[in-house]
């Protein structure tokens, strides 16, 4: 993790790292104002903090409560050395609880990652740059032998070289990456987190049978979702991108809806307008680009190369970001080698689909096929050890699809995890399995898998799949654990052979979309220094229903987003609008406004927390609709989370209300017991947001120029390192 440090007024001291600011000063003693913690207090309180987490983590997973649990820590400074110190660590437990729970939970502090960071003795490495901003790659640790050469199969260059060239790509656009944790919880099972150190929100996992090829996956998958503008979805990128000579990429089309919102001429082809526009429903406006926001520009669209025939067909950005979201798109050292993992991938998660939604059986692969790939037996063994039975199982649904399916059950909750892995090769099909089973989880993360049910309903309902695609956490049903196998065994093998296996491969697996009579799309990036290519299947690997064009689309955010940023401007007449929309949008009041406009908001915040209900009560506060705003403020105590501060704030405001919407109740009979039970901070707050003088209290001014939203623009600055090379791409091609 990157902390970045600001030198404050006399010794104090400011870290700031993703949402959060830590502000160190010194004790009186050492000419320090005693303003703050100094920072080895920070030190000392982080290891007594790590214990409790994993005392607490314990508790949870076992419904133990911690109420009457207390914890504390003392350092013994040896006197001869004052860098020689005992750290002791102290929990006062309740009788009830078992000798076994008490064992337990000593032997989690033990886990205690700061506790094992100091046993182990970090390194440190001080050293000097000339800007740290431009020192790209120094938080990649991982740094292969330049002479090795592993090759893993589906790679056209070793992982060495894999690793370097990605490495310098990122590098190249000024992109900072840090590892931010580690996984190996069974042999042969790596997984990593990675994540772009000056904007946080561009993060990717990786997973692999080694630390390179979990690093190289990860590294793929951050340029895939670069190239493919992933990191941004939905998110709003600022006038000035807006009104650029492109938005997205500088071969982008613009097409203006015709007549009555027409769908405009020139926008995808024949097969696709029966998929996507079966009842003549869909409209230009529906199509408008949710990241600019530019209606008056018209409809954004990519130029996709139909596969069937060479020709191109230009697809709205909205269509692609709505329903597909990250399905399709991969990197690679060599355009091919991106293909392969493009459609493994639809494979994947169509066949997937297919499975869980039909409640299909599947066969189990034999023990003596297991045996041929032994690191992949190994991990599952210790699984086994661990106390969670494993099932292997052929998804190929007959040997049609490269597909395998790893299922964990967890006998402790009753959850189970099937996950799904795709390849050409079955080993590396069942290696994927296995890996993403595991990606950047730990063994108490195992225990908020979801049970299996015999509900067909909870099964099919779109919204489960939804959960499968995003980390596989959807529910899965007990037919599918049936031993009665809806098809035989099948040891597949659609692997290619010699130097360009890679391109039989690739030939193979459109060959399975054509047999099926689908039309296939895509588009190839190569702008930023790495090959990426992005493959749409029509009518079979989107994400999302095709209604939500209609229904659900993320455009709805143009009908809000100026208003809401610029709230504290509107005069009442503009408040009594946006209320209304609100009211008659149909959307869910517990809709977090992060996800209605496409900002992000640092979620430390009131903004960061702030949904629709709650918008809708400030606005009918502001506009002095007290017995409105009371309705919504029992709603909000009644079922929103958010912080106790908050909620106090609320809970004030809520019996003022009460008084002033009773002619028998006089607000000066009860303003002076109001300020004891909630302070005077919170009360004038309160009165003032009932008087006027207070609008729209907690939320800070901000307007469509995104002031004072610094983690919005964090991410605006990553995406604009990407939009000024493909600008420069484009302007020496041109």
């Amino acid at each position: 993790m990157e902390i970045k440090v600001n030198f404050l007024d006399k010794l104090r001291l400011e870290a700031k790292f993703d949402d959060f600011t830590v502000v160190a000063d010194q004790p009186i003693r050492y000419k320090g104002d005693g303003s703050a913690p100094g920072p080895f207090d920070y030190f000392l309180a982080s290891s007594a903090l790590c214990a409790a987490y994993f005392v607490k983590l314990y508790c949870e997973t076992r419904n133990i409560p911690t109420d009457n649990i207390r914890l504390s820590q003392n350092n013994i400074v040896d006197p001869e050395n004052r860098y020689k110190q005992i750290f002791k660590i102290q929990v006062e437990l309740p009788e009830d609880i078992s000798a076994t729970d008490r064992q337990g939970i000593l032997r989690s502090i033990e886990r205690c990652t700061v506790k094992k960071v100091v046993q182990t003795g970090p390194e440190f490495v001080i050293e000097e740059v000339k800007n740290l901003d431009a020192d790209a790659q120094a938080l990649l640790t991982l740094n292969p032998d330049s002479e090795a050469s592993t090759y893993i199969a589906g790679k056209d260059l070793p992982l060495e070289k894999t690793i370097a060239n990605m490495s310098r790509v990122l590098a190249d656009l000024g992109i900072k990456i840090e590892i931010a944790s580690w996984r190996n919880l069974v042999p042969n099972v790596w997984s990593l987190h990675i994540r772009d150190a000056h904007s946080p929100m561009c993060f990717t996992n990786g997973k692999g049978a080694a630390k390179e090829s979990a690093l190289a996956s990860a590294l793929g998958e951050f340029i895939e979702r670069m190239n493919c503008n992933h990191f941004y979805n939905d998110q709003f990128w600022g006038e000035d991108i807006a009104n650029a000579t492109f938005v997205h990429y500088p071969n982008e089309r613009w097409f203006k809806p015709g007549r009555k919102d027409a769908l405009p001429a020139g926008i995808l082809d024949e097969y696709c307008l029966q998929i996507y526009n079966p009842d003549g429903e869909l409209r230009g406006s529906h199509l408008y680009d949710t990241n600019s926001g530019n209606v008056q520009r018209g409809i954004c669209s990519l130029p996709y190369v139909r596969q069937s025939d060479g020709e191109v067909v230009y697809f709205p950005t909205n269509l692609i970001d709505n329903l597909f979201l990250s399905n399709g798109m991969s990197a690679g050292n060599t355009l091919a080698e991106a293909q392969v993992q493009c459609l493994s991938e639809i494979f994947e998660r169509a066949v997937k689909r297919e499975i869980l939604e039909g409640e299909l059986a599947l066969p189990d692969v034999p023990h003596d096929v297991l045996a041929k790939y032994p690191g992949i037996l190994a991990g599952i063994e210790e699984l086994e050890k661990q106390g969670f039975p494993v099932l292997v199982k052929d998804a190929s649904l007959g040997g049609e699809f490269p597909v395998m399916c790893v299922t964990l059950m967890n006998p402790r909750t009753g959850g189970v995890f099937a996950s799904f892995g795709a390849h050409p090769s079955l080993e590396v099909a069942l290696e994927r399995s296995l890996t993403e089973l595991l990606q950047g989880r730990s063994f108490e993360g195992l225990n908020d898998l979801p049970r299996p049910t015999f509900e067909s309903n909870a099964v099919t309902e779109p919204n489960n799949f939804v959960e499968h695609f995003i980390d596989s956490s959807g529910v899965v049903s007990w037919r599918f654990f049936s031993a009665k196998a809806d098809f035989d065994f099948v040891e597949w093998d659609f692997s290619g052979r010699g130097e360009n296996s890679n391109a039989e491969e690739a030939a193979a697996l459109f060959g399975i979309l054509e047999d099926m009579g689908k039309e296939v799309y895509m588009a190839v990036h190569d702008q930023l220094g790495a090959t990426a290519c992005r493959i749409l299947v029509p009518g079979y690997s989107e994400i999302y229903p095709v209604e939500d064009l209609i229904w659900d689309n993320t455009n709805k955010a143009l009908l809000f987003r100026a208003d809401i940023l610029n709230l504290h401007r509107l005069d009442d007449a503009s408040l009594e609008a946006l209320l209304e929309r609100l009211e008659h949008s149909e959307l869910d009041d517990y809709t977090d406004i992060i996800t209605l406009i496409g900002i992000e908001f640092d979620e430390n915040t009131v903004w960061g927390q702030l949904t629709i209900l709650e918008l809708k009560l400030l606005i009918h506060l502001a506009l002095k609709q007290f017995e409105a705003a009371k309705e919504q403020v029992e709603a909000y105590l009644q079922y929103n989370e958010n912080t106790v501060e908050r909620g106090l704030f609320y809970q004030a405001l809520n019996v003022v209300l009460e008084v002033l919407l009773d002619d028998e109740l006089d607000l000066d009979d009860y303003e002076a017991n109001f300020r004891r039970m909630f302070g005077n901070p919170r009360m004038d707050a309160v009165m003032g947001s009932v008087d006027g003088s207070v609008r729209f209290f907690g939320l800070t001014p901000t307007s469509m120029k995104l002031e004072g939203l610094d983690r919005h623009q964090r991410l605006i600055d990553s995406y604009k390192k990407l939009h000024v090379a493909r600008a420069n791409v484009a302007a020496l091609s041109s």
